[in-house]
């Protein structure tokens, strides 16, 4: 039998190696088996689903890869004027990070987010109620932030899914995001399904991981 080839070495962080140790410990005792073990070891998308609605004058603290620094912060910021009352959403990437797109675009699912595009902006939307809303961000449901941010050292690409709605106020919701494990690697927006993918659940405590060992994703 011929030998497999050698494999690429996957870094993950402290907060997400602890999460697979105990889901090492909730797979054997779930009875999932050695082969379910080794996929998820070898997967290279860390994904977390979330739900959370960012509302006027509140800000998300995204740690795209949970190691406990903040890569991006998503703010939702108004303010008034004589006439009219201004809104803007925007995404701010830290520590050297960038956002696709110049402004901020809206990617839908399936597009690829890579070393060839450019990382700048941060405005995603703005809206001057009621009659104006500029930017692809306006009324987007389901659309991705492209974003690329530095692991020790080297770039790596993620994305975040938002749902966005400006009626009399604007409100946000993060409804899941994920990065590649591997450096400078390429990452398809809204993958979160197959064997290169593990799925994070951030309201569980570390230890408790059986969903994940019972496939509830």
């Amino acid at each position: 039998m011929r030998s497999p080839g050698p494999r690429n070495t996957v870094h993950l962080s402290d907060s997400i190696q602890r999460q697979l140790n105990a889901y090492a410990l909730a797979a054997g005792a779930a009875g999932v088996g050695v082969l379910a073990l080794v996929q998820a070891t070898e997967a290279k998308i860390i994904y977390t689903p979330i739900h959370k609605t960012i509302k006027l004058h509140q800000h998300y603290d995204l740690d795209l890869n949970h190691d406990g620094i903040v890569d991006f912060a998503i703010r939702n910021r108004g303010f008034s004027t004589e006439d009219f009352y201004h809104y803007r959403l925007s995404a701010g990437p830290l520590h050297g990070n960038g956002v696709e797109g110049a402004p901020v675009y809206a990617l839908p699912r399936g597009a690829i987010i890579s070393e060839n595009h450019h990382f700048s902006a941060q405005v995603m939307m703005t809206y001057v109620y009621p009659f104006l809303c500029l930017w692809q961000w306006c009324d987007a449901k389901d659309r991705y932030l492209g974003l690329k941010f530095d692991i020790n050292g080297e770039p790596h690409y993620g994305w975040a899914r938002f749902t966005v709605v400006e009626k009399v106020e604007v409100t946000a919701t993060l409804t899941g995001y994920a990065y590649e494990t591997i450096p400078n690697k390429a990452i398809i927006a809204g993958k979160t399904k197959g064997p290169d993918v593990i799925t994070l659940q951030p309201d569980i405590a570390p230890g408790s991981l059986g969903r994940l060992a019972l496939g509830r994703k």
